[in-house]
């Protein structure tokens, strides 16, 4: 029986598509599990303006949730307890920035007239962003025309509505003052960033499944550096009007997580901001990393039971997924952040797809402690997810796990027999072990998208050689305007007392891993408490000194070169012990030298005081001919390079050298 040509064509297509879908699932399965390092981090939540803020209200114990602010609307006058009160809200609390209207335009190099015309959430993204690339270490000179990518969550229209409520005031900036798209392609045209920018709504999960394409995209090369998170604010009350008919609404404002109380979220307000990387590179760019995200996973609920119902299954489904894309199992989870918002359906539903999966009795002997953000800061809604992520970030830095707040007896509804979850009441040690700790977060939508980030802690990497004891560091501070640099060192003087980091990598981190502006003051100090003494005397100086100008433009710097007389005994000793590439021209001089002076230069430049012969022409003109090459080459390797040379006497020489007249020979 013969086959045709056709039928033969028909086969082989079959076996090509076979093939094809084999080596892409193949494919996936090395992509999803490429480690994503978060190298850096920033917030701006209720009660805390930083991440180590966050970390003191989390073991406050203690919500940030407080009055409508009244530079926000008159929460008495939108306030009823009924919710059938046409136009009013059931509650007047809510989690809330101290404020939102101020903002360093020219430091961004906008005009006035243009931020006056930005949707502050704008505003307040940017800032984060670029606090979140100053943790990362990230310049911004080398990120200009990079692949780098922003992935940022907002959904809030408030600013959008009062702009154009008159449409007498609307210019040729409201656009671009209120597009959500522009949200993520403002910081992208600001940096200069080549990768992908992406503004993303999928309700309050907006922020983790911005985390979760920023790993894709990181894992598929689309991008090598990514910003991923989202910002939401309360500018006017409308939001907080319709929350309350649909009955979300908690009439304190507070979301009590997990309790018998819960009644309800609160809102809440806020930006988070990580900067991601793909691990080896992280590595490779001798990178802090702060955590790893080892899988996530987005899915949908599908057609539940209402549109804004949760789906029991779908999230289930969910966490699955993520620990097959982390390749890890249920019980390696030791801290779940839930999506949480006190809402009386909501969180049984959670809390049953964790059980079933996480929190499973035989999955583990250690427990996996439960927690949610909300109970501190309130719904952030478009933010939610990414300070939920920045919160374990934090959990595992700290080695603790804070009790959770708005907690003091278990949902009725909730059952946590017969698994190994747990609700902590206080803060809890969860210090490294033998083996990695994990943790886990998710966000879901109102519309039905859920996401699920799986994190695990930093690997330990070797350390940097500590330094030669007494060796002084050089701690470099500038910034945009004298007030900023002013601003800035004081701020140094409050950490100073806070960080337990070495003297020489804080110093190292603010002259390497920080760009650089026009108005600068630098101190040197063998410690820390010395370093403080003096930066104190330079902020009282700063203070009691008038505002100056620059123009912005690169110094012209030339170097001088000195003939015979300032040589001593013991001099570039400490240069020769620390500066390898110092050392390695003296040695280079020692050797040319030599052979044609009968002596060792390396051996002068160590003799005691008492039989130093620096004191002789012979002997003191080659050495500090020598020492000034080598300074010149360190200087130059530093990025000083100048523009011309002068010399006197043998100093002529060292000067005809660098200028490359001369060869060293």
């Amino acid at each position: 029986m013969s086959v045709s040509a056709t039928r033969l064509g028909e086969l082989s297509s079959v076996k090509l598509a076979l093939m094809a879908k084999r080596v892409r699932s193949e494919a996936q399965a090395v992509l999803r599990a490429d480690p994503i390092a978060i190298v850096g981090m920033s917030c701006r939540a209720p009660g805390a303006a930083s991440p180590a803020a966050f970390w003191r209200l989390l073991c406050s114990g203690k919500d940030a949730v407080r009055s409508v602010p009244s530079d926000r609307w008159d929460g008495d006058a939108w306030f009823d307890a009924d919710p059938s009160v046409p136009g009013k809200a059931i509650t007047k609390e809510g989690g809330f920035l101290d404020r939102v209207d101020g903002f360093d335009a020219a430091y961004f190099g906008i005009l006035p007239r243009e931020a006056e015309r930005m949707d502050p959430q704008q505003r307040v993204f940017l800032e984060v962003a670029i606090e979140a690339l100053d943790d990362a270490g990230q310049l911004r000179e080398r990120l200009r025309g990079s692949r780098s990518g922003v992935f940022v969550s907002s959904y809030q229209n408030d600013y959008e509505r009062l702009a154009y409520a008159d449409l007498d005031a609307i210019d040729e900036r409201t656009l671009t003052g209120t597009l959500h798209s522009v949200l993520a392609n403002r910081l992208s045209y600001l940096l200069d960033l080549r990768g992908p920018s992406l503004s993303i709504d999928t309700a309050c999960s907006s922020s983790l499944v911005a985390v979760h394409l920023a790993c894709q995209s990181l894992r598929t090369g689309e991008c090598d550096l990514a910003l991923a998170g989202g910002v939401s604010l309360m500018i006017t009350p409308g939001l907080m009007v319709s929350l309350s008919k649909v009955g979300f609404m908690a009439p304190d404002g507070r979301c009590k997580t997990f309790d018998a109380s819960a009644d309800g979220f609160g809102r809440g307000e806020g930006c988070g901001v990580v900067v991601l990387k793909r691990l080896a590179d992280a590595i490779a760019d001798d990178d802090r990393v702060l955590a790893v995200i080892r899988g996530s996973a987005v899915n949908q609920d599908g057609r539940s039971t209402v549109l804004a119902a949760p789906n029991g299954l779908a999230q289930r489904d969910l966490i699955l997924e993520a620990l097959a894309n982390a390749e890890l199992d249920p019980g390696q989870i030791g801290v779940i952040e839930a999506h949480g918002t006190g809402t009386p359906l909501g969180d049984p539903i959670e809390v049953e797809a964790l059980a079933t999966t996480v929190g499973r009795a035989e999955a583990a002997r250690s427990p996996c402690f439960l927690t949610g953000a909300k109970a501190w800061l309130g719904h952030l809604e478009a933010a939610a997810g990414v300070m939920g992520l920045i919160k374990l970030v934090l959990t595992l830095e700290h080695g603790a796990v804070p009790g959770q707040a708005n907690f003091s007896a278990l949902n009725p509804h909730i059952s946590l027999a017969g698994t190994r979850l747990t609700i902590p009441k206080e803060l809890t040690p969860w210090p490294r072990g033998s083996t990695r700790r994990c943790a886990a977060v998710s966000a879901f939508g109102v519309g039905g998208t859920n996401a699920h980030v799986i994190v695990e802690e930093s690997p330990a990497l070797p350390a940097s050689p500590e330094p030669t004891a007494g060796t002084a560091g050089i701690l470099p501070l500038s910034a945009a305007s004298p007030g900023a640099l002013r601003a800035l060192a004081a701020s140094w003087l409050s950490f100073l007392d806070e960080t337990r980091a070495p003297l020489h990598d804080l110093c190292y981190s603010a002259a390497r891993r920080r760009s650089h502006y026009d108005f600068r003051l630098a101190v040197a100090a063998t410690d820390a408490a010395s370093l403080k003494e003096r930066l104190a005397e330079r902020v009282a100086a700063l203070e009691a000194a008038p505002e100056t100008t620059t123009s912005g433009e690169r110094p012209r710097v030339g170097f001088v070169f000195s003939g015979q007389g300032p040589q001593w005994y013991a001099m570039g000793r400490e240069l020769m012990t620390e500066e390898p590439l110092f050392r390695a021209a003296i040695d280079e001089c020692d050797a040319l030298l030599a052979p044609r002076s009968g002596w060792s230069l390396r051996a002068e430049l160590a003799a005691s005081e008492s039989e130093s012969r620096l004191g002789r022409t012979d002997v003191a003109q080659p050495a500090l001919f020598a020492l000034q090459v080598a300074l010149a080459r360190l200087w130059q390797a530093w990025g000083l390079a100048p523009e011309g040379v002068v010399g006197h006497s043998v100093g002529e020489i060292a000067a005809l050298h660098v200028a490359g007249v001369l060869s060293l020979e």
